[in-house]
């Protein structure tokens, strides 16, 4: 019997010490993934109340990622923030830092400055923006500079104004670098037989366009493109619909794709965007969101998922009380099916796994 008890004891203590064991190699194995990435529940908007049209970066120095938006009043006694910057260490959890424009600049007499697209571009930040009003016969696009991805940024003036380059509605600029070449995309709602998405290529220095090289990519009932290269194919994304009527827009992203960054752009019932009523749906409303669309370029997190940002409309929310179009942020993540990009159920999630994103130091 006492020969027993002392194998049971020994056996006994042998299972406990093995279970510690592996819990402590378990727990040493878990205790050392924070300090290599972070992963994150997140819950949709990711920041409100407002950051309308927005563009999306990560600075390679520091891995903290900053958002722009357009010029809006936030109802909060502020005034009206002139491209809003946030700050974020894991694409998730954003803060407001500042803006990047302390005034308007003095190229156009009137007007707000909207839709910012952000770029590095020979190690300074280029933030390329619409300057426009409602309506706006006139509008155009300018550029502005930085040191650092949370300003001061300088203003270098204007581009081009729509007048300049015959193209009705000329807000909403993307940049792109392609082969050695710099390239801005524009163009917005028209109904004019001018209307249209159009690419120029710019100067070397990505301050100035080269005339007369415009291209025509997509119809006038797109808006708000934005153009992502992977696997040898350019993808075009674009919006359609009203973006800015509260609870009433009808905001929603299409996609199509070519093998030239000059087009033909085709969608997967291989028709021309150059023809209205194109384009193959990723995102529209749902029950809890709607207005969704001006996408951010495409963000790849530090497991290789592809993420994008874009603006939505709380359904029961959609107006701040000094009548400000609650456009909030919102963040999705892309995945690629047969060669296309997709969100899942082509709706806004509501809660999602997040971006992997290794720890800042």
């Amino acid at each position: 019997m006492l020969m027993y008890c002392r194998f049971f004891l020994f056996f006994s203590v042998l299972g406990i010490a093995l279970v510690l064991g592996g819990c402590f190699s378990a727990s040493r194995r878990n205790s050392s993934k924070p300090d290599q990435e972070q992963v994150t529940t997140y819950s949709n908007p990711v920041f409100e109340p407002v950051l309308a049209d927005p563009s999306v970066i990560r600075d390679p120095k520091t891995g903290k990622f900053y958002a722009y938006g357009t010029q809006d009043n936030w109802a909060d006694g502020q005034g009206s923030r002139l491209v809003p910057i946030l700050e974020s260490l894991d694409m998730v959890k954003w803060n407001y830092v500042g803006n990047a424009f302390t005034e308007k600049p003095a190229w156009k007499k009137e007007g707000g400055i909207w839709a910012p697209d952000i770029h590095l571009v020979d190690g300074k930040y280029h933030l390329y923006y619409s300057y426009s009003t409602w309506g706006d016969q006139n509008p155009g696009v300018g550029l502005a500079i930085a040191d650092a991805a949370a300003g001061p940024f300088v203003d270098q003036g204007k581009l081009f104004t729509s007048h300049e380059l015959a193209v009705p509605n000329s807000i909403d600029p993307f940049f792109i670098q392609d082969k050695g070449k710099k390239f801005l995309f524009w163009g917005s709602f028209s109904d004019t037989p001018e209307q249209g998405i159009y690419v120029i290529e710019l100067s070397a220095d990505g301050k100035h366009i080269k005339k007369e090289t415009k291209h025509k990519i997509a119809a006038g009932d797109f808006e708000a493109s934005t153009v992502h290269k992977r696997n040898g194919y350019y993808y075009f994304i674009g919006s359609k619909g009203s973006c800015c009527e509260g609870v009433n827009s009808t905001y929603h992203v299409l996609v199509a794709r070519s093998k030239n960054l000059l087009g033909p752009y085709v969608d997967k019932q291989g028709k021309d965007i150059k023809q209205r009523g194109s384009g193959s749906l990723i995102l529209e409303k749902n029950d809890t969101f709607v207005g969704t669309g001006h996408t951010s370029a495409i963000i790849t997190d530090d497991r290789g998922k592809d993420w994008i940002y874009y603006h939505g409309i709380e359904a029961h929310n959609g107006k701040l009380k000094n009548g400000t179009s609650r456009r909030v942020l919102m963040l999705d993540e892309i995945v690629w099916e047969d060669g296309w990009p997709s969100i899942r159920q082509a709706v806004p999630s509501k809660q999602a796994t997040g971006p992997v994103i290794k720890s800042i130091k």
